[in-house]
């Protein structure tokens, strides 16, 4: 009885047949590992308040950008639409129940393999707290938003469209900001 060595798996990387990138795979059974952007889902959630509407956001408890403010945002599940990821994540990361509204932006981010897609929403009862990965939750009006310490670019991005279309019912769901936008937006901090 021969011993044959055990398949390693994915190892080698190269051009499959029929590909035009590299890609890793088994030399032993031929299956490819192919690595695909991740998709972030999260939202812009309001409450009501007296004349201007408050903005959720969310203290990061976690790595990266921990101890920054976010949106409620994070991983799609597998098995899960876009709108009831982000539902889920402002459970996880707000304790917010939220309806959503619209799609808001769709921002893809090539440096890190991600497409996020951030949905405008409202929370359905004020009761919102800190989950697991948040260390703090709270509402703000526009002028007390911490700019300074947002914790990624998207967030920024999706904070400036939200109040774009203030008041607008139907509208084409942003796209990342051109250099023009993004530095007028940095004159406007």
């Amino acid at each position: 009885m021969s011993e044959e060595s055990p398949s390693q798996g994915p190892r080698v990387r190269a051009v499959p047949p029929g590909d035009d990138r590299e890609r890793l795979l088994c030399p032993d059974c031929g299956y490819v590992a192919y690595q695909n952007p991740l998709i972030v889902v999260g939202s812009v959630v309001t409450w009501p308040g007296d004349g201007e509407d408050r903005i959720l956001l969310c203290r990061r408890a976690i790595e990266p950008r921990k101890g920054y403010w976010t949106l409620p945002a994070g991983f799609m599940e597998e098995h899960e639409t876009t709108q009831a990821g982000a539902m889920r994540e402002a459970w996880e990361e707000a304790r917010a129940r939220i309806a959503i509204d619209a799609l808001l932006a769709v921002y893809d981010i090539p440096r890190i393999s991600q497409v996020q897609l951030i949905f405008r929403a409202r929370l359905t009862a004020p009761e919102f707290s800190a989950g697991p990965e948040s260390l703090d939750v709270a509402l703000f009006r526009w002028d007390e938003i911490p700019w300074g310490e947002l914790a990624f670019p998207t967030v920024h991005w999706a904070l400036r469209e939200h109040h774009a279309r203030i008041g607008q019912t139907a509208f084409a769901p942003a796209v990342n900001p051109t250099p023009d936008a993004l530095a007028r937006w940095e004159t406007m901090l």
